[in-house]
C-alpha cells in the first residue's frame, strides 16, 4: 500500500499509517519488540517471578547507577538523584514486564494504571530512600542499604499490584 502525497486530502476516518482502519485508538508508548510470542497470558507464576526478578535486577542496576552517579558524581541532593534513577528504572521495568514478564497486550487502561501505580511507588521509594539517607551517614554503603530497603518495598508493591490487577486488565 502506498502512502498518499502530503498534499492529498485524507478523510478523518482514514489513517494510512494505521494497520486496522476499522479501529482507531490513541498511540501506545514506543516499545522494543522482544520476541514473536506477545500476549500469551498463560505464563506461570514461577516464570513470572523469575522474569520479574531478572527485569527488576537489570532495571535496578540502571536506577541505582544513575542515582549514585548523580548523587556522588554530580553532587545532587538525595531526592532529585533518586527521582531520576527511579524514572529510568521504572520506565525500563514497565517496558520489559509488559512484553516479557506478563506478556500482556498494549492497553491504554493498563498503561494508565501502571502510571498511577508508579506514582504511588515513587513516593514510597523516594520517601524511604530520602528518610534513610538523612538518618544514616552519607556513604556509598549506607546509600546502597537505603536503596535496597526502598527498592525492596516498592518492588513488592509493584509485583503484587501488577500481577493481581494491572496485567489482568484487558
Amino acid at each position: 500500500m502506498s502512502r498518499p502525497d502530503p498534499g492529498d486530502h485524507v478523510r478523518d476516518d482514514e489513517d494510512p499509517s494505521h494497520e486496522d482502519f476499522a479501529t482507531r485508538h490513541a498511540p501506545m508508548p514506543i516499545e522494543l519488540p522482544l520476541d514473536d510470542e506477545e500476549a500469551s497470558t498463560n505464563v506461570s507464576l514461577k516464570t513470572q517471578l523469575i522474569r520479574f526478578v531478572i527485569t527488576g535486577g537489570f532495571s535496578g542496576l540502571l536506577d541505582f547507577g544513575l542515582t549514585i552517579l548523580l548523587q556522588y558524581g554530580l553532587d545532587l541532593p538525595f531526592w532529585p538523584a533518586k527521582s531520576a534513577g527511579f524514572i529510568l528504572g521504572t520506565t525500563v521495568a514497565y517496558l520489559l514486564n509488559r512484553r516479557w514478564t506478563f506478556r500482556a497486550e498494549p492497553s491504554m487502561a493498563r498503561f494508565a494504571s501502571v502510571v498511577a501505580l508508579y506514582v504511588v511507588t515513587y513516593f514510597v521509594n523516594v520517601g524511604i530512600y530520602t528518610a534513610l539517607s538523612h538518618a544514616w551517614q552519607e556513604t556509598l554503603l549506607y546509600s546502597f542499604a537505603a536503596y535496597v530497603v526502598a527498592q525492596g518495598t516498592a518492588t513488592v508493591i509493584n509485583f503484587v499490584v501488577q500481577r493481581m490487577v494491572i496485567f489482568k486488565i484487558r
